[in-house]
Parts: C-alpha cells; structure tokens; sequence
C-alpha cells in the first residue's frame, strides 16, 4: 500500500481534522503549522501572529481508497473560499485558508478545483483561497492533536460559531 499527504489550512485546525479523519482512505489527520519563517513554532507563536504560519492539517491518505482531488472537494465544504483574512470566528493571517501543494500534480489538480468552484456560481464573491508550495510542516502539541475526540463539548462549539451554518448555507442546500 502506498500513502501520500495534502496539507490544508482552513481556520482553526481543530476544525480541520474530524472531516477527513472519519473518511475511508484516511491513515492518519496532523494539527500542525506552516507557511511560516520561524522553525519549530509553539502555539503561543503562531496565534501572535508574528511566525508568518497558518494553522493547518496533514492528511496521510491511500490514494488506491480516495484521490487528491477527492481531499480537495471536501476541503471547499469546510471553508469559507470568499475569506482570505481568516475563517469565520478565527481571524488574522494564522487562519488563512490556504492549499499548500507538494508538485505540479496536486497544483493542476487544486487549480482546476478552484477554477471549478469559482464558475460554479455558489459563491457571488471571488475564491480567494491561495494555492501555494508546501513548506515545512511542524506538529502541533500534543493537546490540539485529535482535539475533536478529546474535547468534544468545546469542539462543538468551535463548530457551532459560524462553520456549521455556512456549510448548511453554502454545501447542504439543494
């Protein structure tokens, strides 16, 4: 079996996880940090703001089970692609959202997605969501890893402060 990884970032990485995490295909969901100038960022670091790293997450997945492109779709229905300056209540660059690709096989394929997305006509503003080069990506400490099953009142609450009702708005209509 074969494995490859995809880094998105999309608010809060709390957010992030439990959507791949509990799809077929899925081995393994990191928190983590990248995007940024400083090397081994702590939390602390990168909520200030002065790291130049997004929140994000690291999906090790068997491509034989679910496809890049598969991870890209359901990236979109976890995002605000109109909000370049944060997602819903996380604000500032630290919560980007971004697609951070590792070739030109995952760029043709998350620039063919984007360019998808923006004629579709689901959104009336522009898809701002950047498609940049993967850089480093540090792990997150040990208490943001798989936050939705360790914590899940206050995880359900990240959800319910404006995520889940944009999804509702914007993916689940008919």
């Amino acid at each position: 079996m074969s494995v490859d990884t995809a880094i998105f970032a999309g608010g809060c990485f709390w957010c992030m996880v439990q959507p791949f995490d509990t799809y077929p295909g899925i081995k393994k969901v990191e928190s983590g940090y990248t995007g940024g100038h400083v090397p081994n960022p702590t939390y602390e670091q990168v909520k200030s703001g002065a790291t130049g790293h997004t929140e994000a997450v690291r999906i090790t997945f068997d491509p034989a089970v679910v496809s890049y492109a598969d991870l890209v779709e359901i990236y979109w229905q976890q995002t605000d692609p109109t909000d370049a300056m944060g997602q819903f209540q996380d604000r500032g660059d630290n919560y980007r959202p971004v697609i951070f690709v590792k070739d030109q096989d995952q760029r043709r394929i998350a620039e063919a997605s984007k360019k998808r997305l923006a004629a579709s006509g689901r959104f009336a503003d522009p898809i701002v969501t950047r498609i940049e080069p993967a850089q480093p990506f540090y792990l997150a400490e040990d208490y943001h890893q798989q936050f939705y099953k360790k914590n899940p009142e206050r995880f359900a609450a990240e959800e319910g402060a404006g995520r889940d009702q944009f999804r509702q708005e914007h993916w689940n209509k008919k």
